[in-house]
């Protein structure tokens, strides 16, 4: 599960348990808000599966103020931090928190990479091998709206980023991409703008060959991490380029400190199984210790669609209405499958509402390790940063095609009125929506963490389908078999 050495979990009972840390943190994150649920996440005998609950659970104590909220994500996040450790080359294990005191090694110099290409200062949207622009990508909103693929406030503010075409211009910051070479990221968008991006990726050749093409395409300019006395050729920078957030933290976060200009931490990191939890924690506490160092950091998180979130009342309508009409076919499936099948999304007039579309395929560790980047994003807020966090939709990438049942879920999931995105077009919305949000501060001010994170949703119409997305999950997996064998 682990290598030998970086960041790592805790030691329980002789072995370290990611469903023990899972458990351990749940119950800590909810203890002061809601003791029955701490006290059953902790006596949760099978957490591979039964994880679903506490996880909803974490969510709806928070709805119970604003302060539970901002409780809940702090209480989560230091829980985190209290128990993770860090292994040194030599076997010495330390406090996740003391990471930085520890031998940073030798640092890692800059590379900078100038495009060629002219920056673009109007915003286009890839889709359906289209780039929409102006009326038509107007009318792709409106569509999506109508639809229930997008909430109305994510259309307002791409809106508001195709009437001020000069906030294209990102010279002025400098977006950070951790995980450049993931493909929801921002940066092939950020570049083709003419912006400044900060690479940080993984020390192998593949990624950097790819994203030093990106770089020269484009009117932007690629900020990279290399070796000393890298040479100045792609070859070169390809095999000398890279950072590992996972053993190298305090070598990162030397190189980071050291950047000119407002820093835009991005946080685009994904590893599978366990090791995503690990990945995520060493992003968490590069962001806290940056931070502290400089008062200019703002934050930017893609969150997964596959999880809990609260929905506003005007969603929870969207989908009554849609359980209402739904057809003959439909309402004797349920009734066939014992009320098993099809339930409606949300109780009649739930305000707000709770989506729960967390994935059980996905696993304990994938919810972890996305929650704790919620967590952070409310701690931030609530401190004063300005956080862009946006809830992506459902997306064609690599990782998710490589899972089969995933696969087929998407492959079935427009039969229920949910439209999974290809990547070019989820990436771009995205990238167009963190614009929006580094040139307003981080949105509108919102009265509630669950309100912060439900403005400008992109959720694939997974909160405003009428029936609750595990309850069709199954029909959506089979339906979808069916259409790749087609």
């Amino acid at each position: 599960m682990e290598g030998p050495t970086g960041v790592v979990f805790p030691m329980t009972g002789g072995a370290r348990s990611t469903s023990a840390l899972g458990r351990a943190v749940v119950a800590d994150a909810l203890r002061a808000v809601d003791p029955v649920g701490a006290r059953s996440a902790e006596h949760e005998t099978n957490w591979r599966h039964g994880y679903l609950g506490h996880f909803r659970r974490l969510v709806e104590a928070g709805l119970l103020s604003r302060d539970a909220g901002v409780s809940v994500a702090r209480a989560g996040l230091a829980a985190l931090h209290t128990r993770m450790r860090v292994l040194d080359e030599g076997g010495a294990e330390h406090p996740l928190d003391e990471v930085f005191a520890l031998d940073a090694g030798q640092p890692l110099d800059t590379a900078t990479v100038a495009g060629v290409g002219e920056p673009e200062r109007e915003l286009a949207l890839p889709y359906r091998g289209q780039r929409l622009r102006g009326d038509a990508l107007h009318r792709r909103l409106d569509a999506w709206v109508a639809a229930g693929v997008i909430e109305p406030s994510c259309a307002e503010a791409v809106r508001a980023v195709i009437a001020n075409p000069d906030w294209l211009d990102l010279r002025d910051q400098r977006v950070v991409v951790l995980g450049a070479g993931a493909e929801m990221g921002p940066l092939p968008s950020v570049l083709r703008w003419g912006g400044e991006v900060v690479a940080v990726d993984l020390p192998r050749p593949d990624i950097w060959r790819r994203l030093l093409r990106t770089a020269h395409r484009y009117g932007g300019r690629l900020h990279l991490p290399i070796r000393p006395g890298t040479g100045d050729d792609d070859q070169a920078l390809a095999a000398g380029a890279g950072a590992d957030l996972l053993h190298r933290l305090p070598q990162v976060a030397e190189w980071l400190l050291g950047l000119d200009g407002r820093l835009v931490l991005g946080n685009y990191v994904y590893a599978d199984g366990a090791t995503n939890v690990r990945v995520a924690m060493a992003v968490d506490a590069l962001t806290r210790h940056l931070r502290r160092h400089r008062d200019d950091v703002a934050l930017a998180f893609l969150a997964t669609p596959t999880d809990v979130y609260a929905v506003p009342a005007e969603a929870v309508a969207h989908a009554d209405r849609g359980y209402a009409a739904r057809g003959l076919a439909r309402r004797s499936l349920r009734v066939l499958s014992g009320g098993r099948l099809l339930h409606r999304n949300y109780p009649p007039g739930a305000d707000p509402g709770v989506n729960d579309s967390l994935v059980p395929q996905q696993g304990p560790n994938y919810a972890l390790a996305k929650r704790l980047q919620r967590w952070r994003a409310t701690e931030a807020r609530a401190a004063g940063a300005t956080v862009s966090f946006k809830v992506a939709p459902p997306t064609r990438t690599r990782s998710v095609l490589r899972n089969r049942a995933l696969a087929a879920a998407y492959a079935g999931a427009h039969r229920f009125g949910i439209e999974v995105f290809e990547p070019a077009t989820s990436n771009t919305l995205m990238a167009a929506l963190l614009v929006h949000d580094l040139r307003t501060g981080g949105g509108p001010v919102q009265d509630h963490p669950w309100r912060d994170e439900a403005y400008g949703a992109a959720h694939g119409g997974l909160w405003r389908v009428p029936y609750a997305p595990r309850s069709a999950l199954g029909l959506a997996v089979l339906l979808g078999l069916g259409a790749t064998r087609g």
